[in-house]
């Protein structure tokens, strides 16, 4: 793959960094509104807007493409500082094995609903790790490793976005009729709502020690991103070796088949954006990395994050996905009251 020269990118990324610095903004003066959110929505106004949309389809392309991309696998490293695994290990097994199984019943459910409402592709999967782990950053990461085209993770981007920002505004109404008190409340929240911006906006209605419940369930979902997207490179490098081993055993196709699929274009087991992950992970935990660092990483991640959002956001037609993503849209509500179930479910349990 020939990468696009540097200069050709610097539009498009300046328009994304600008968008960024809007998002915080807005985010500053509207606290209950994440600074993710406000970044899609920015991205796909723009593509859609008379004035903007000739920019993004033009000068702005490829800075936009090469945001969604390289700047998202930015972002999930930079994401590694914000987990420490001894305030995951503080939680205790019990209440750790229940985030664990609401993340692999909501997976599994979330995909299986993928495919009733046949969905295309590789949509059914992002859409249910986006849904299950921590919504945009978590479709990135998978994208990624199963080599699905940025064009196609822009549903599941803005689906992940649609309901998420739907829980900030529908889940805090539900609290006192389901007769959850505000530590109950922020765990049904961390376990059950996509991406951490979204979790905070949502838990911090009921308070600080909602706020401090939710992010740790939270960011216990976060770390199974690494093993869930290295199961899945693991699966995707044992199907290329096949088809690489049928091609060369096939004497129509022999040479040029097992050329296309040579070991050099293997998906790597772990991609290297993961191990990034894991190692800033172990950094936390250890102690090495300090306020000052943890703040300015946050931030970093705030802005590539920001960044990678805008451009799959400018990826957006609505009118395209009005004609093609009503029933994906169906389809992610269905999940999004089933996650909220099995969070519920869950969050019951462990106060008993």
């Amino acid at each position: 793959m020939v990468s696009t020269p540097l200069p050709r990118t610097i539009p498009g990324l300046a328009a994304a960094l600008a968008a960024v610095a809007v998002a915080l903004a807005t985010h500053a003066l509207v606290p209950w509104l994440p600074a993710m959110t406000i970044a899609v929505v920015l991205g796909i106004v723009a593509v859609n807007l008379p004035g903007t949309a000739g920019l993004c389809d033009g000068p702005w392309r490829a800075g936009l493409n090469a945001a969604g991309k390289h700047l998202m696998r930015a972002g999930i490293v930079l994401l590694g500082l914000k987990l420490s695994l001894a305030d995951i290990a503080a939680l205790g097994w019990r209440t750790g094995a229940l985030v664990v199984a609401v993340v692999l019943l909501a997976f599994a459910g979330t995909y299986a609903l993928g495919r009733l409402f046949r969905l295309p592709g590789d949509t059914p999967l992002l859409i249910a790790t986006g849904f299950a782990i921590c919504g945009a950053s978590a479709i990135g990461a998978m994208a990624a490793v199963k080599g699905t085209r940025t064009r196609e993770t822009v549903l599941p981007v803005a689906l992940v976005t649609l309901c998420g920002t739907l829980a900030i505004g529908v889940l805090p109404l539900l609290m006192h009729p389901l007769g959850l008190g505000p530590v109950m409340f922020g765990q049904w929240v961390g376990a059950g709502v996509h991406d951490v911006g979204q979790v905070v906006a949502t838990a911090q209605t009921a308070g600080a020690a909602a706020l401090s419940a939710a992010i740790i369930i939270k960011l216990t979902r976060v770390v199974l991103l690494a093993p869930m997207v290295a199961a899945v490179g693991v699966f995707e490098r044992r199907r290329h070796v096949r088809s690489a081993r049928l091609a060369a055993a096939s004497p129509a196709t022999g040479s040029m088949a097992a050329t296309a699929v040579s070991p050099a274009r293997f998906p790597p087991v772990v991609p290297l954006f993961v191990v990034g992950f894991l190692a800033l992970v172990t950094v936390r935990t250890l102690g090495w990395a300090g306020p000052g660092l943890v703040d300015a990483a946050g931030l970093a991640q705030d802005v590539v994050l920001g960044a990678a959002l805008f451009g799959l956001g400018s990826a957006v037609r609505v009118r395209e996905l009005f004609h093609s993503g009503l029933r994906a849209t169906l389809m992610a509500l269905c999940a999004w009251v089933l996650i909220a179930a099995l969070a519920l479910a869950a969050v019951h349990l462990m106060g008993r």
